[in-house]
């Protein structure tokens, strides 16, 4: 089933629903005031006909002054304690017939229904006492057929059938261009989709209302969500670019000293001497590639680290002796304490180190600083080079994926765009933060915070 169809069916009934309650109360309200105004207006003629009938001596005459207060279908009785009519006048034998007297000494009204060949009808009787020399030896009863009651309450019942199924047809046809004026945004949403599905290039969808609403910030929010999958796609297509740029220029190298070694074999020992060398540092540039490749996807589908107790002090000082041997370059050190000691997964910790001062060693020629820190809550790496710097509107970028500040030093500096994005991810899993300041020209420096 549709949701318009869902939407149009339970608003219609729920209208139902509240028009059956607010009919029954009408109902109720109807009858209760007609019949106490049905009431008042008996209570009001028993006492002017007890009136009467006390200051009328001759007893005579008592029927002929009731008589006076009949309407139609209706008897007037005055009863004695005995429950024996005294004296009973009438224009409706049959009613008179069906309702038995009653002696009372206390103000009474009662409802009955009765059963006529043509249906059921409604009798209100009235009792009130008759003092006598301060004595009640008798009671005046009034009965009559509420005629006018029944027709209307007729009426009423077919006035409130009539608005209810107007309602009803109302809500129906409410319902239906309620859900329509909901649904569109909806609609449009799975028409982009398919769209989307069936030509494989994203798109937004259009919003011409802006309503400020829940489905406009569906709408939106779908919009966002286009638009990032383009940026990615951008980014995997510029990174496709360049991982195939790099990939093809090892490549080539390699099978051109295959091929210089294919034409003049293996006699010229300088020739195999340096297409070895040759060979051999490209196919390590191609392995460090695929590791940084191997790494970003691992990363990905981690959700766990293995936390052991780590040593910054003493993990830095391996890494700073490993760099120093290879790069040559002048690395400081500087701590106020030692050891300090966090809970983390170190082979990812000593990565992130790594992948900092890599950054500092290519895009500066000045010595590179490192100071290690801590408090009560959290431990601080900070590392700081004086090289080329980052301009300021590429600093909020450079942790995104594939992304590179100089795309033409690529080359040179055989960076991928990954190696931050590794970083940040890293950080994130042992639940810390990675900022970078840097201004062009002056260096950067980057701070990381771990938790104790």
């Amino acid at each position: 089933m549709k949701i318009t169809t869902k939407i149009n069916l339970i608003t219609t009934a729920w209208m139902l629903c509240i028009l059956m309650i607010i009919n029954v109360v009408v109902f109720i309200l109807f009858m209760k005031t007609t019949v106490n105004m049905e009431e008042e207006m008996l209570f009001q003629k028993a006492n002017d006909i007890v009136k009467d009938i006390q200051t009328n001596e001759n007893s005579g005459s008592v029927e002929d002054e009731l008589k006076d207060y009949l309407t139609n279908h209706s008897y007037i009785r005055i009863m004695h304690t005995k429950n024996k009519a005294i004296h009973e006048v009438t224009n409706d034998i049959k009613l008179t017939k069906k309702i038995k007297g009653k002696y009372t000494k206390v103000k009474e009204s009662q409802r009955r229904l009765i059963r006529e060949e043509d249906g059921e009808e409604q009798i209100l009787i009235v009792r009130v006492p008759i003092k006598e020399e301060n004595k009640i030896n008798s009671s005046l009863e009034i009965g009559e057929r509420l005629l006018g009651l029944e027709m209307r309450k007729d009426i009423l019942l077919g006035i409130l059938s009539v608005c209810t199924l107007l309602a009803v047809l109302l809500s129906l046809l409410g319902g239906r261009w309620l859900s329509n004026i909901i649904m569109r945004p909806i609609s449009n949403v799975i028409k982009t989709m398919e769209d989307i599905e069936q030509s494989g290039v994203p798109k937004k969808i259009p919003i011409q209302n802006k309503t400020r609403d829940e489905l406009q910030t569906l709408a939106r929010t779908f919009n966002r969500m286009i638009e990032r999958l383009q940026e990615n796609m951008e980014k995997q297509n510029q990174f496709v670019s360049d991982a195939s740029h790099e990939l093809k220029t090892p490549l080539t190298i390699i099978k051109s000293y295959a091929n210089l070694l294919r034409r003049h074999g293996v006699q010229k020992t300088e020739i195999v001497d340096e297409a070895i060398q040759a060979i051999h540092s490209e196919a390590t540039r191609i392995q460090k590639m695929t590791e940084t490749f191997l790494d970003l996807a691992t990363l990905e589908n981690e959700n766990i680290v293995e936390m052991t107790e780590v040593d910054l002090v003493s993990l830095s000082q391996n890494i700073l002796k490993q760099l120093k041997d290879v790069y040559r370059r002048e690395i400081i050190l500087d701590f106020k304490e030692s050891p300090i000691i966090i809970k983390a997964d170190e082979l990812k910790i000593k990565q992130v180190i790594i992948i900092l001062l890599d950054n500092a060693i290519k895009y500066s020629h000045d010595k590179i600083e490192i100071s290690l820190d801590k408090n009560n809550h959290q431990a601080t790496i900070r590392i700081k080079d004086y090289g080329i710097g980052i301009p300021q509107e590429e600093i909020e970028n450079i942790f995104e994926r594939f992304y590179r500040v100089d795309k033409a030093r690529n080359r040179v500096s055989g960076g991928t765009g990954l190696g931050l994005n590794i970083a940040k991810s890293i950080v994130k899993l042992h639940k810390g933060e990675i900022n970078i300041k840097s201004k062009e020209g002056s260096g950067t420096e980057v701070v990381l915070t771990l938790p104790i």
